[in-house]
């Protein structure tokens, strides 16, 4: 199992630990040519117009896409932002992946931000307590009906999945518990099964 991070910015470090801690090899992806033989990837948080301007640089928008056409993704905070189909506050491009739309700094400024728990509930397990770490955290204010929410705080989803997809809108990297790390490296192994026999 190799789950790959977008290595251009931000939290890179921190998610290798945690797939590290799991059995997971983690390898840092800066260019297309990093996603061969991958089974996932990660889009972590970072700062999402500078994530940008270097996915345009390297060429990586369209080998992203190709790539979660069979493979999961799962952005993290900026990365959610990345794989939103629209973004406000203010509007800028984005990967328009998956189905929702995220307004940028949705609890305010860095100065705002702030660690809070919830209820987390992934398919087929028992609900969790889970840390939030958020910061400068997108809200998501509008999906599309196939998108499913398995976190919320304060009335706003902060986990999400679509398909073999994964978005959270805080840094679960950043805190102890480990229940995303495992579920995502879940996913990955299911699509990696559906891809061998199919």
């Amino acid at each position: 199992m190799r789950i790959g991070i977008l290595a251009l910015q931000g939290a890179v470090a921190p998610h290798q630990a945690k797939l590290a801690a799991l059995g997971v090899e983690a390898p840092a992806v800066r260019e297309a040519a990093g996603l061969e033989g991958l089974d996932g990837l990660i889009l972590p948080g970072g700062e999402s117009t500078t994530f940008l301007k270097l996915i345009g640089h390297f060429g990586l928008a369209q080998p992203l896409k190709a790539f979660a056409e069979t493979r999961p993704l799962w952005g993290v905070c900026a990365g959610t932002i990345l794989l939103a189909r629209r973004v406000e506050n203010p509007s800028q491009r984005s990967l328009g992946i998956l189905p929702f739309t995220v307004r940028r700094n949705g609890y305010g400024r860095q100065n705002e931000s702030f660690i809070a728990g919830f209820e987390l509930r992934l398919p087929g397990r028992p609900a969790v307590s889970q840390e939030g770490v958020f910061i400068r955290a997108p809200h998501v204010t509008a999906r599309d009906d196939g998108v499913q929410v398995l976190g919320e705080h304060e009335g706003w989803p902060v986990a999400l999945q679509y398909g073999r997809h994964l978005a959270t809108t805080f840094h679960p990297e950043l805190s102890e518990a480990g229940h995303l790390h495992r579920y995502f490296i879940a996913l990955c192994e299911d699509a990696s099964q559906r891809r061998a026999s199919g």
